[in-house]
């Protein structure tokens, strides 16, 4: 075992012990709202309440699994598939905002009532909040080291090379998920420096949104921007691993943000629960978040074709 498989191994049990708390938090909850032991958060039914904070646990214990497995030996004889997946759904939630996380301490309004609609009460006492937000940095921190070591020790030449050694750039037609991905992050962007076109409940918006907002359109321009280079092999000669790994974490945002976004924008649609509400109008909103969620996949798929895992795994 080199160097960088030790930092791996390290960053991949830190990852699962920093997410633990945060599993048990939820557990918690869900428990104590069925005993009347605590109280629903604000704006859910008790049926609502459970369900979301079931969800969450299920994707916690995934997420601690998927670390462990990133450095346990069973994780080199499991699938590699249903793993590198899981993977990409994780580093495509938590490494993206790592920048966010950290200073959302910061970014919070005054009076300490977020308005972004992450399933956490307002009374939640400051300990609760601490570990949670350390549970998300750390999981994210760790998967970001864990994975391309594990990735380096099971696939050593999927990063190998430079762009255009593979025969790539046949291609004359631009990638349309490249054109989606762009078009999303511009939306995106254009919201951040304060763009009203498209949004619904000005009100709605506070300085989170706009970072958020900042944060996944840049990451957006540069999954398409990776993808593109891929997929046509340009600029030659660059080291592939480059346009590989903003590929990888882009995409992965795409997905998986928008996947939950999506999700919630249509609960919210449905259930209309009182005090909440997204700044966007809903049908651009569901339109952004089904096309993000599609030019996510395809290019995942354009970096599997090209080498990310071989096909033969």
């Amino acid at each position: 075992m080199d160097r960088w498989d030790r930092v791996g191994k390290v960053a991949g049990y830190g990852a699962a012990l920093a997410l633990t708390p945060y599993l048990l938090i939820k557990v918690s909850w869900v428990v104590g709202s069925l005993l009347g032991l605590l109280p629903v958060g604000a704006g859910f039914g008790m049926a609502e309440w459970v369900v979301l904070n079931s969800v969450t646990i299920g994707m916690a214990g995934i997420g601690i699994a998927v670390a462990l497995a990133l450095v346990r030996p069973w994780g080199m004889r499991i699938p590699g598939a249903p793993l590198a997946f899981c993977a990409w759904v994780g580093t495509g939630f938590l490494v993206p905002v790592l920048p966010y996380a950290v200073l959302s301490s910061l970014l919070d309004p005054a009076d300490g009532n977020p308005k972004s609609g992450n399933g956490a009460d307002p009374s939640m006492p400051v300990w609760e909040a601490a570990l949670i937000q350390i549970g998300f940095v750390g999981m994210g921190l760790g998967l970001a080291i864990a994975l391309p070591t594990y990735l380096r020790r099971r696939w050593p030449d999927a990063f190998a090379g430079r762009l255009g050694d593979g025969g790539e750039g046949s291609r004359r037609v631009l990638p349309w998920m490249t054109v989606v991905g762009t078009a999303v992050g511009g939306v995106w962007l254009y919201w951040a420096v304060g763009g009203t076109a498209g949004v619904a409940h000005r009100g709605e918006r506070d300085l989170a949104w706009y970072v958020l907002c900042g944060v996944f359109g840049l990451w957006a321009l540069a999954a398409s921007a990776a993808t593109w280079a891929v997929v046509r092999g340009r600029p030659a000669r660059v080291p592939r691993w480059v346009p590989m790994v903003f590929g990888w974490v882009g995409s992965g945002s795409l997905f998986a943000w928008s996947g939950w976004k999506f999700a919630l924008t249509l609960y919210l649609v449905v259930a209309r629960p009182a005090g909440a509400a997204l700044p966007e109008e809903f049908a651009l909103a569901a339109v952004l978040h089904l096309a993000a969620v599609g030019a996510g996949a395809a290019m995942l798929r354009e970096l599997v074709r090209t080498r990310l895992v071989p096909v033969n795994s």
